[in-house]
């Protein structure tokens, strides 16, 4: 069995300034720079055979290599609940676009459809029992934050090992984008 995910990796210049952004919050659970990366499609545990069905869909995706900029901070849940705290990606018509591709070929591979609205963004921290009133602090302080454009060339496939010390992540196809 694998534990799959679809995801953007992000260029190292871009996933140090994601780093930067790791202070303020004490008490949560940051994502390590090495592992910040633009999920496009979780897919979860699933047999070799299908993890090869889900390859072969991948690589026939055709789209768009586009700009990806990244912008604002914000969290999943209320404040007094939040799971994670993230940066959004901006409007981009291009990576809705990929994602819509991926979603349909990994469907087609025999994978639930996803039931959750995608949401761009790249998670920094994920929460428990943090202070209702550091989150919201940190939230404004951060509101502002804009990383400049970056290039999407390609897409790729990692499995996922969970770990006690955190998540390793490892490529296990990349698709490119058209010119």
């Amino acid at each position: 069995m694998l534990r799959l995910f679809i995801a953007i990796a992000l260029p190292d210049a871009l996933r140090q300034r994601l780093g930067g952004l790791r202070v303020g919050l004490p008490g949560v659970r940051w994502v390590a720079p090495e592992n910040m990366h633009l999920t496009l499609r979780f897919v979860g545990e699933v047999a070799l055979d299908q993890a090869q069905d889900i390859d072969a869909a991948l690589a026939a995706v055709r789209a768009p290599r586009f700009s990806l900029q990244l912008e604002g901070v914000g969290i999943f849940g209320k404040p007094r609940k939040a799971r994670a705290v993230w940066v959004g990606a901006g409007q981009n018509d291009a990576l809705l676009h990929l994602q819509r591709k991926v979603d349909v070929a990994v469907t087609r591979a025999g994978v639930e459809p996803e039931a959750r609205k995608f949401s761009p963004h790249v998670t920094l921290a994920r929460l428990r029992g943090v202070s209702p009133t550091r989150l919201e602090r940190y939230v404004v302080d951060h509101a502002a934050f804009r990383a400049p454009p970056v290039p999407i060339e390609k897409f790729v496939l990692y499995s996922s090992d969970l770990t006690a010390s955190g998540a390793v992540h490892t490529p296990e196809a990349e698709y490119p984008l058209a010119d």
